[in-house]
């Protein structure tokens, strides 16, 4: 009998996670009796009461499993060392909001037996807000014009991976993963279910401005190389630029053309603009640098503080 993993990362999920593990048992015991399966969830050190919540699950299903992570270790990083744990033939992840369908697991797995070592769910729309939907529609497509890989777009990484897949992810020494880049880097054939995306059930997702712009530039400094190449490009640009001025106010104080100084205010306005756009690009490479930074420190991905029902 074929074993089917299901992941479940939580961060404050009180209000989820009971019901979130029923709607999925429901599924192994109706549309997929001819499996067998395990649900873990990883807490990435919650502060509300998930974790006495996700114990009692354990202990009323030895099939539930939970690692606790002695901190929260980032919205990156603890889902994927959790797709490491995981034992089954394959692995399907998905988050504990109810925003991804727990009705997609049968389908992912049909389509899994059909062949693809990789099916992921797509959002074709979302009851989030519009502003951020707008903004991830702007992210996606110029990630996808600009990176080295097929970057796919409105995929969060919530879908299912064949054990193949988990093991070269094994393989791989990643400080800082980023699954969606890694997925379309290694080549895979991969099969998209669309779906509509829904509102948080309960609770308030953690996500601010500041984790959405941490998330961006690590996927931009990761599979892009335009930052520092603009920042090049810029660079000879405006150099040349502030070549010229210089020749021309040079000639212009030896002729002395005109009674009209505007070319010192012109030069201190292209200087302005100079010096700024240095700032800009210093920030960018500034951002290539502690990516690099942070890959080189080598640290683990989670420490563990706590194991049920392993």
């Amino acid at each position: 009998m074929k074993k089917i993993s299901v992941l479940v990362p939580t961060y404050n999920e009180e209000e989820n996670v009971v019901l979130l593990s029923k709607k999925i048992i429901e599924q192994f015991e109706t549309e997929l009796v001819g499996y067998d399966y395990e649900l873990i969830f990883i807490d990435n050190d919650s502060k509300d009461s998930t974790r006495e919540r996700i114990r009692d699950l354990c202990r009323s299903n030895p099939k539930i499993k939970a690692i606790f992570n002695a901190r929260n270790f980032g919205q990156f990083s603890s889902p994927y060392y959790g797709l490491l744990q995981t034992t089954g033939d394959c692995t399907i992840s998905m988050c504990a909001d109810f925003q991804d369908p727990v009705e997609l697991i049968p389908r992912y797995v049909e389509e899994w037996e059909k062949g693809y070592k990789i099916v992921l769910g797509q959002k074709t729309s979302s009851k989030e807000s519009r502003f951020v939907y707008a903004a991830r529609n702007i992210y996606y497509r110029f990630m996808k014009k600009n990176s080295e890989v097929e970057y796919l777009e409105h995929v969060t990484g919530s879908g299912l991976y064949d054990r193949e897949f988990i093991e070269v992810l094994r393989g791989i020494d990643e400080p800082r993963p980023l699954l969606r880049g890694m997925i379309a880097e290694l080549g895979y054939s991969i099969k998209l279910i669309p779906y509509d995306q829904q509102r948080r059930r309960a609770g308030k997702s953690s996500n601010n401005i500041f984790r959405y712009y941490d998330a961006a530039v690590q996927s931009f400094t990761s599979y892009t190389k335009i930052g520092v190449r603009l920042a090049v490009f810029m660079g000879v640009i405006f150099t040349a630029i502030s070549m010229l001025t210089a020749f021309g106010f040079a000639i212009y104080k030896l002729l002395n053309w005109s009674t009209f100084d505007i070319i010192p205010f012109a030069l201190g306005l292209a200087i302005f603009v100079v010096v700024s756009l240095q700032l800009l690009f210093i920030g960018v490479v500034g951002e290539y640098v502690l990516n690099i930074n942070s890959r080189m420190k080598k640290r683990p991905l989670v420490i563990e503080s706590e194991r049920i029902n392993f």
